[in-house]
C-alpha cells in the first residue's frame, strides 16, 4: 500500500464510529450496536496491507483478501470483539483486533491451516468460529519463518 494516508485522522474516524455504536447501545439497552461487515472487514484490510505491505485484492474477492511480496494469499479479519469466523482455510491468515480505543494488535499471523483445524463445526452461515484467546495460543507456536515481516506497526 503505497498511499500517504492520515492515520491519525483513520484513528480519530474509527473512535467517533465506536462512539456513535456506544451511544446507540445505552438509547437502545438490551441492542448490540457492534461494528462488524464491510465496514470492519475493510478497515481491517487497509491496515494490514500498511502493517505488511500487501497488495489488496479487489473489493469481495472470494477467499482471500491480498496477496503478500513472497506470493502468500492473505486473509485479513479484524474485530473489535472475542472471536472471528471463517469461511474457508486461507493460505496464511492475519487477525487484528482493536477495542474501543485502540490500539490495535496482531493475534494471528501464520498459515491458515493452523486456525482452520483449530476452528469450530461450521456454522449455519457457512463460517466456523474461532476465539482470540485460543488465536493467541495457536500464535505462539507459528515459527518466524511462517509470519508475514510486520513492516510498519499499527497505526491506529
Amino acid at each position: 500500500m503505497s498511499e500517504v494516508v492520515d492515520w491519525t485522522q483513520v484513528a480519530a474516524l474509527l473512535d467517533d464510529l465506536y462512539t456513535a455504536a456506544d451511544g446507540l447501545e445505552r438509547l437502545f439497552p438490551g441492542r448490540k450496536f457492534t461494528l462488524d461487515g464491510h465496514l470492519v472487514g475493510s478497515i481491517g484490510e487497509v491496515t494490514a496491507a500498511y502493517m505488511f505491505d500487501l497488495d489488496l485484492n479487489p473489493a469481495s474477492t472470494l477467499k482471500h483478501d491480498a496477496r503478500a511480496r513472497d506470493g502468500r494469499n492473505v486473509e485479513i479479519k479484524l474485530t473489535q470483539g472475542r472471536g472471528v469466523a471463517i469461511r474457508h482455510e486461507p493460505d496464511h491468515l492475519i487477525v487484528l483486533h482493536r477495542p474501543m480505543g485502540g490500539p490495535m494488535r496482531v493475534v494471528f499471523n501464520g498459515p491458515g491451516a493452523i486456525p482452520w483445524a483449530a476452528s469450530g463445526k461450521m456454522q449455519k452461515n457457512g463460517q466456523r468460529p474461532i476465539s482470540l484467546s485460543r488465536l493467541r495460543l495457536l500464535a505462539n507456536d507459528v515459527p518466524e519463518h511462517d509470519r508475514l515481516p510486520m513492516l510498519r506497526e499499527p497505526p491506529v
